[in-house]
């Protein structure tokens, strides 16, 4: 295994970073929970879940050729990712205030339906593209890349916004009420941007 606990600990933090930006699975896990509770989001959960570990193998197999075929591509990548980030923060930041939309394709009832909207819905989320394939490759180099490398990347992938999602669901009385604050809205928003601008200052200086 070539990845250093830095590494991952850093890759994780964006995760959860990521995680906390308010977005279409945010949405789908609240309306799911106020209308079905627990039994009704963890299926969507899931679906993103698994999501979450197709689009790191997606980064990491695809990029890894990229690597192969262009010296210096990994550099390129590196500093993708510390402009991706900065720009994601700063539209964070600046949007701030701007509210959550319903969407109600994803709030079908029924655990496969539930299922197959967070599949969905993590497939289709410019944002998880965004960070995936633009921002992954970022982190580690990818040329020396192990089996146990890529594991380790899906595992994170997979346990760190699954973690999340299930708090969120659990915990959506409460969440309910908070999201309906636009102040609350607000400070999500701002403490979300400045952490993705943190992770780019990080990611820079490494």
């Amino acid at each position: 295994m070539t990845i250093s606990p830095y590494e991952l600990m850093l890759y994780a933090s964006a995760l959860f970073v990521l995680f906390l930006t308010p977005g279409p699975v945010w949405v789908a896990l609240l309306a799911r929970s106020m209308s079905g509770g627990f039994q009704a989001a963890w299926p969507l959960a899931m679906g993103v879940a698994i999501g979450d570990i197709l689009w790191p193998l997606v980064a990491v197999l695809g990029v890894s050729w990229l690597v192969s075929e262009f010296a210096g591509f990994m550099d390129v990548l590196r500093w993708v990712a510390v402009i991706v980030f900065l720009l994601m923060g700063a539209l964070l930041i600046k949007n701030a205030d701007k509210s959550l939309s319903s969407n109600s394709r994803l709030t079908r009832p029924g655990m496969w339906a539930g299922f197959l909207a967070g599949l969905a819905v993590i497939i289709g989320n410019p944002k998880a593209a965004l960070f995936y394939m633009g921002i992954l490759p970022g982190f580690f180099d990818l040329t020396q890349m192990t089996t146990l490398d890529i594991i380790a990347i899906c595992t994170l992938s997979f346990v760190v916004p699954l973690t999340g999602n299930l708090i969120l669901a659990l915990s959506v009385d409460r969440v309910r009420g908070f999201l309906k604050s636009p102040t609350a809205v607000r400070r999500l928003n701002l403490s979300a941007g400045w952490l993705l601008i943190g992770v780019a200052c990080v990611i820079a200086l490494t």
